[in-house]
C-alpha cells in the first residue's frame, strides 16, 4: 500500500516519513509527500507542492495538516476515491459534516488523536461516564506553546465521548473556558481547562468529581512518534474496508 503524507516536513508528518522509510512496516511504502515549498533538500522520496499529484501517486493518505489543507484533501479524496485518515485538529462542524459526506463513498478514519493509549483512555472515559452519572466532569489538557487551537481536539473528543455515554448533547453541556464571576457550577456541565507552554507534547486528564472523592484518568505523551505509529496501525487497518466513517475505537475494536 502506497502511503501519501501531506505536510511531510511537519511535526508528525516528518515522523511518518521516517517510520515508512525505516522499512519496519510490512506492506506499506512511502509514495509521496507534500510541502508548501515543494522542495526538501536531500529527500530520497518524491516531494511536491501539488496535492493532486499526491493523491494520484497514493493508495491511502494520512493527514496531520491544517483545516484549510484538509478541506482540499477531502475534495481530492472524493475525486480519487482514496482512503484517508484525517487527524487534523481545529476542524469546524462544517468540516466534520464534509468528512461525514465523504465517508459515504470513501473509507475514512477521523481521529482527534491517533495514540493507542488515548484511544484506551476514551474507552475508559465512556465507561466511567456511564457508571458515574452524577459526577462532575472536568477535562484539563496541556500542549506546547506553538499549538494554535484550544481546547485540543483530543480534549473535545473526550468530552464528546462522555456526553454521548450519558445521552446528552455535548454542545448543551460543554464549558470550553471560564473567567470572571461565573457563579456556581451547574450540574451536568463538562468543563475544560487549557495549559500552553514549553515543549509539552500532550497531556489529557479527565476528572470525575463528587462529594468526598474523585477519579482521575490521565494520558501523558512524551514523544510524538507514538502518533505516527498509531496512524500507521490505523491506515493498515483501513485497507479493504467499505466506505464509512471510522474511529480509532473501531481500529482497536474497543
Amino acid at each position: 500500500m502506497r502511503i501519501g503524507i501531506p505536510g511531510c516536513t511537519g511535526r508528525v508528518g516528518s515522523l511518518l516519513v521516517n517510520e515508512l522509510l525505516s522499512k519496519r512496516w510490512d506492506g506499506m511504502t512511502l509514495a509521496c509527500g507534500t510541502t508548501r515549498k515543494g522542495v526538501v533538500e536531500g529527500a530520497d522520496f518524491f516531494v511536491t507542492s501539488n496535492a493532486e499529484e499526491l493523491f494520484e501517486r497514493s493508495d491511502a493518505i494520512i493527514d496531520f495538516t491544517l483545516p484549510d489543507a484538509t478541506r482540499e484533501h477531502i475534495r481530492l479524496a472524493e475525486k480519487h476515491k482514496t482512503p484517508i485518515l484525517i487527524a487534523t485538529t481545529g476542524l469546524s462542524d462544517k468540516d466534520e459534516a464534509a468528512i461525514e459526506k465523504l465517508s459515504k463513498s470513501v473509507p475514512v478514519i477521523l481521529a482527534a488523536n491517533t495514540s493507542v493509549a488515548v484511544t484506551v483512555l476514551a474507552a475508559l472515559v465512556e465507561k466511567a461516564a456511564k457508571a458515574l452519572p452524577d459526577y462532575d466532569i472536568e477535562i484539563v489538557e496541556a500542549h506546547h506553546k506553538h499549538k494554535v487551537d484550544a481546547p485540543s481536539g483530543t480534549a473535545i473528543m473526550l468530552g464528546k465521548v462522555a456526553a454521548k455515554a450519558r445521552g446528552i448533547k455535548f454542545n448543551d453541556v460543554s464549558v470550553l473556558s471560564r473567567e470572571g464571576h461565573t457563579g456556581e457550577r451547574i450540574d451536568g456541565q463538562i468543563g475544560f481547562s487549557t495549559i500552553r507552554g514549553g515543549d509539552a507534547v500532550g497531556e489529557h486528564t479527565v476528572y470525575f468529581l463528587s462529594e468526598g472523592e474523585r477519579i482521575e484518568l490521565k494520558q501523558q505523551a512524551t514523544n510524538r512518534v507514538l502518533y505516527a505509529r498509531g496512524a500507521l496501525i490505523a491506515i493498515d487497518w483501513l485497507k479493504n474496508k467499505k466506505p464509512g466513517l471510522y474511529s480509532m475505537i473501531d481500529v482497536l475494536d474497543l
